[in-house]
């Protein structure tokens, strides 16, 4: 018979097992549910010493699944958003922005399919990239239909 009031390592666990969560994120989510911040701090401690809680991990889960909808800046921001300190993202961008030519055609492919007939579909359809966080140069290259030398 389950008990009408999971422990806070039973909450930790119940939310890993759903998915990965950053250690900032799965604070915020138990903190309201915790006596104090140190007990909090404690088990995030105890759960990352068992590898049940990685930031790394997030990070590499979570990248995989905005990249393929948004540029390098949106899938930065939201993981900054989540409690990723900024060294852990640095190298995460440059690999996004080394891909992110690729990646906002195939956004833009699913999206439009046809390259704009007149200026003001160019600028919807840059709009529409720009909101997901590709760069300008990005925007500029797969609205104009240029390849990959130009």
């Amino acid at each position: 018979m389950a008990r009408s009031n999971p422990t806070l390592r039973e909450r930790a666990i119940a939310l890993l097992a759903r998915r990965e969560h950053s250690r900032a994120e799965l604070a915020r989510k138990l903190a309201h549910h915790a006596e104090s911040d140190a007990e909090v701090e404690a088990l995030l401690d105890e759960l990352a010493r068992r590898k049940l809680l990685s930031d790394g991990r997030y990070v590499s889960a979570r990248s995989e699944v905005l990249a393929r909808k948004f540029g390098a800046a949106r899938v930065v921001r939201e993981l900054r958003d989540k409690g990723i300190a900024a060294p852990a993202l640095q190298s995460l961008e440059r690999d996004l922005k080394a891909s992110e030519l690729d990646r906002a055609r195939a956004v833009w492919q699913k999206r439009f399919g046809a390259p704009a007939g007149n200026a003001a579909d160019r600028a919807r359809q840059a709009r529409f990239l720009q909101a997901r966080g590709f760069s300008f140069e990005v925007i500029r290259r797969v609205v104009r239909g240029l390849d990959d030398a130009g």
